[in-house]
């Protein structure tokens, strides 16, 4: 035999001598081809239906209700709390535990200040002077810590026009504020603001005084309308009803003096 026909053994692709590239390449893609024809573990399972799920729920829930029945209720409260349970007083505490008796004037001030910050705050300030242009300054007022009668009627009804200044604020009205306000809402911010921002009146305005107040408001020929200054020269006067000295001391909850019946 020539030599031309003995085979070449640098005409393979083989990597190394004894392992056939193609052959090799061959023999991987068949395998890899049977592995994906092989079904994965567990595919012959099929997931619990929901019969299942509910059939277990309510075996769950009817051994709970047995177990619980046997226990005496176990889910019931008043295994827990029992009926017409009352809580004990901590060790060293007395019968009745009320809050210290207070002077009048200070508890409406502090009342009535919860008010000014519902009605008053947004126009006249946290501080009580308003901004100079559009809304007056309640410092010093000599309609804020004067007559009683005659601011009431302004809180009451609102104002139209000048001010005691003289001077008229932005559009020249202040809404009125006594919708809805009760005669110990009205007692509370007129004390607030007779003894606030720097005024210094140390009256009190007692819930009589108001309810005297809110009666006049209701007797004018037209309640709808603010009042003007010149309407106000008619009530440059105090209101009538029972004065209260301020330092009478009384109960911060009831607000009547100490001693009084509740």
């Amino acid at each position: 035999m020539s030599a031309s026909s003995t085979p070449n053994p640098n005409s393979r692709p083989d990597l190394d001598d004894t392992i056939n590239v193609t052959t090799a390449h061959n023999s991987a893609s068949m395998t890899a081809a049977a592995a994906r024809e092989n079904r994965n573990p567990g595919s012959n399972k099929e997931p619990l239906s929901i019969a299942t799920f509910a059939v277990c729920a309510v075996i769950f829930i009817i051994c709970g209700s047995v177990i619980g029945n046997a226990s005496g209720g176990f889910f019931s409260y008043n295994t827990t709390i029992k009926p017409e349970y009352v809580r004990g007083k901590a060790p060293g505490v007395a019968d009745d535990v009320a809050l210290p008796p207070k002077p009048i004037l200070n508890v409406y001030v502090k009342k009535g200040q919860s008010l000014y910050s519902a009605k008053c705050n947004g126009c006249h300030g946290a501080d009580g002077k308003g901004d100079g242009a559009n809304y007056p300054s309640l410092v010093g007022s000599s309609w804020s810590t004067g007559h009683t009668e005659r601011f009431a009627q302004v809180i009451l009804n609102g104002l139209q026009g000048p001010t005691s200044t003289g001077k008229v604020y932005g559009a020249g009205v202040m809404p009125a504020q006594g919708g809805g306000m009760s005669a110990q809402d009205l007692a509370f911010i007129m004390t607030f603001i007779r003894n606030s921002f720097g005024n210094t009146v140390g009256d009190v305005v007692s819930p009589e005084m108001a309810q005297a107040a809110i009666d006049i408001a209701a007797k004018r020929s037209n309640p709808a309308a603010p009042v003007t200054a010149e309407e106000l020269k008619a009530h440059e006067k105090d209101l009538t009803g029972e004065k209260m000295d301020p330092t009478t001391l009384v109960d911060p909850i009831t607000f009547k003096p100490v001693g009084a019946k509740k």
